[in-house]
């Protein structure tokens, strides 16, 4: 079962596949390309080589036959090079079908967007919960496929039957086989689902006890500075890295402005074609979203597709219930944004590359008035007048919450010597 991921992070020689079609055009084709470099990059595989085909999904191959003929010819010109490529990676999720039918004409380690995803939350994941949440996940992507794991009877000949079908004596221990590790892992799901019911039991428990404290959780796009930032709020040594999902628990920290003391949540990243069981599996974690009063929505301003990552956030954000919150948009990395300035003497239209950073700003200013901040987590540009603005949105909240709380008449130094 577990041909299904990496597992380990050792660098393996990969190439990319995606389509092109009638709702993907080929410039965000190429950016999900990219996307799924960075993830395969943060498993450990480097990418050599990438395919792209306009032809809507194949349900046998994904590809057409043509295009799959061509990624083997290439596959076998490295190999004669001594150049092997250890995997081939697409960029959406496949069938157990079509990773039976790709396997057997390419005869390399095959994986989709899904079990990349899967293969680097089990690297990342630390605690017992976010273990317990990943083991889960794997599962509910592996029952599905299960059926490719016992092709290799298919292969077998003999048996105990007669005339041309030689398959015939091996069907029964095959389909034996495969429903007993059915029913393990239907046994093993069940058991991890309660466990994570206790864990939802025992955060609740948790979140209950915060009393009288307003909760501000950040959110945004996998790798954007979440970890980063909460690091400089909360003084706190949260891991942060340049890669994907480098944050898959939870964190809480008290953190004090002034006089105001409230609870700052750290979540795990989101990102487009997140697989639905991840999503289910790692409720316990975004029920930190739900449960917040406030939140930071925190994007990366330097990424060229910080728009549609902004619309994937809160896409996300409205799937758990928590559109109607109160947020405000955080953009990072204003230290990492460029841009194409244009000639004077050139009158064509701008595009999104010919835009200042100042005129950006401007732009979402307007549209969000004070809901919005530019900041650079990393040179610490701006924290200041962030905290400030930050501490007038959550006293707001505090004083229409708890009235009668008297945290915001003392200061903190106040309440530590009583």
């Amino acid at each position: 079962m577990k041909e299904f991921v990496i597992s380990e992070a050792q660098v393996e020689t990969a190439i990319l596949v995606g389509l092109i079609t009638q709702s993907q055009d080929e410039r965000k084709t190429n950016e999900y390309l990219d996307e799924l470099e960075f993830l395969a990059h943060t498993a450990g595989a480097n990418v050599v080589k990438r395919f792209t085909q306009k032809i809507e999904p194949n349900k046998v191959t994904y590809v057409g036959k043509g295009k799959l003929e061509e990624i083997h010819k290439y596959i076998e010109e490295e190999d004669e090079a001594e150049r092997e490529i250890g995997m081939v990676i697409f960029d959406d999720e496949l069938s157990a079908k079509q990773i039976r039918n790709i396997e057997a004409v390419l005869k390399v380690k095959i994986l989709d967007r899904t079990s990349l995803i899967l293969d680097i939350f089990a690297m990342r994941a630390q605690t017992a919960n976010a273990k317990t949440q990943v083991e889960l996940a794997q599962y509910k992507y592996m029952l599905p496929r299960l059926q490719r794991l016992w092709t290799h009877l298919e292969r077998q000949g003999g048996g105990s039957g007669s005339g041309k079908g030689g398959s015939v004596g091996l069907r029964g221990p095959g389909e034996t086989q495969l429903e007993m590790d059915r029913r393990i892992i239907l046994n093993r799901m069940s058991l991890l689902k309660e466990r994570l019911a206790e864990i939802d039991r025992q955060k609740i428990t948790q979140r209950k006890n915060r009393s009288e404290l307003i909760r501000v959780a950040l959110v945004g796009y996998t790798n954007v500075g979440k970890s980063t930032l909460m690091n400089l709020i909360a003084k706190s040594e949260v891991f942060a890295e340049n890669k994907l999902f480098a944050t898959l628990d939870t964190t809480v920290r008290k953190v004090i402005i002034g006089n105001l003391p409230f609870l700052l949540t750290d979540t795990v990243g989101f990102i487009r074609k997140l697989p639905t069981d991840l999503v289910d599996s790692f409720k316990s974690t975004l029920d930190e979203v739900r449960e917040a009063d406030l939140l930071i929505h925190v994007v990366d301003i330097s990424h060229p597709d910080f728009e549609e990552q902004i619309n994937v956030v809160e896409k996300t954000i409205a799937e758990l219930g928590a559109s109607e919150k109160p947020s405000v948009i955080l953009f990072n990395k204003i230290d990492a944004y460029s841009y194409i300035k244009k000639d004077e003497d050139d009158l064509t239209p701008k595009t999104k590359e010919n835009i200042s950073l100042q005129e950006l700003m401007n732009t979402w200013m307007a549209k969000l008035n004070d809901n919005c901040f530019f900041i650079s987590a990393k040179e610490k540009t701006n924290l200041d007048a962030l905290k400030d603005k930050l501490y007038n949105r959550i006293r707001e909240l505090h004083v229409q919450k708890y009235p009668y709380n008297n945290f915001l008449y003392q200061t903190y130094d106040d309440i530590e010597e009583e």
